[in-house]
């Protein structure tokens, strides 16, 4: 039996999750940063993430950093892909725009990104390649985060978080899942 305050805190976040929002993880070699990008995805109402794992070793995103993710992963969906062409394939059939993020010459500082679309795929690569050639090539937008400093380039969980930050922001309350949808989270996570 669910005490009072549990029963609130499952349906306070199943009714702020934002299911039009998707966030795709490509080729994050260290489980620890693929669990803090977790714990952001969490906290910002992120219900699905997808893996991609064409070049670094696969892990299960259900059993990593306990400590780091807060056990974040415990709530979140996953979905696992061998190459962001069959990830994308996947999420455009279901309707998704795809924004990579990447320092490209072609990429839209993150404030002038439009992320009001019904629903959006936010894509963050490797630690130290970034997201692969074939992600970059088949995105539908790309966003880099403009920075003040002398390095060009922020952790992959804290980009991601960055990302995430300002898609909520601009997406609000109005991509909040539906009654159904918060009804059907709401019993998933009593079950969890």
């Amino acid at each position: 039996m669910l005490s009072a305050e549990r029963e609130k805190k499952f349906n306070d976040t199943a009714k702020n999750r934002d299911l039009g929002l998707v966030v795709v993880v490509e080729d994050i070699h260290d489980p620890h940063n693929a669990a803090a990008i977790l714990r952001s995805c969490d906290a910002f109402g992120v219900q699905r993430v997808c893996f991609i794992f064409g070049k670094e070793e696969r892990y299960n995103p259900k059993k990593i950093g306990k400590a780091t993710s807060s056990s974040a992963n415990k709530w979140l969906d996953f979905e696992i892909f061998d190459s962001a062409k069959t990830c994308f394939e996947k999420l455009r059939s279901e309707g998704f725009s795809i924004f990579a993020t990447i320092l490209d010459e072609n990429a839209g500082a993150i404030k002038k990104i439009n992320f009001k679309k019904k629903k959006v795929a936010i894509v963050v690569g490797n630690e130290h390649r970034g997201i692969s050639e074939e992600a970059a090539r088949l995105a539908d937008e790309k966003v880099y985060i403009p920075m003040q400093g002398m390095v060009q380039s922020l952790n992959v969980s804290v980009s991601a978080g960055i990302c995430l930050f300002e898609a909520r922001r601009q997406r609000g309350a109005r991509f909040s899942a539906s009654k159904k949808e918060a009804a059907f989270l709401l019993e998933d996570f009593r079950n969890r």
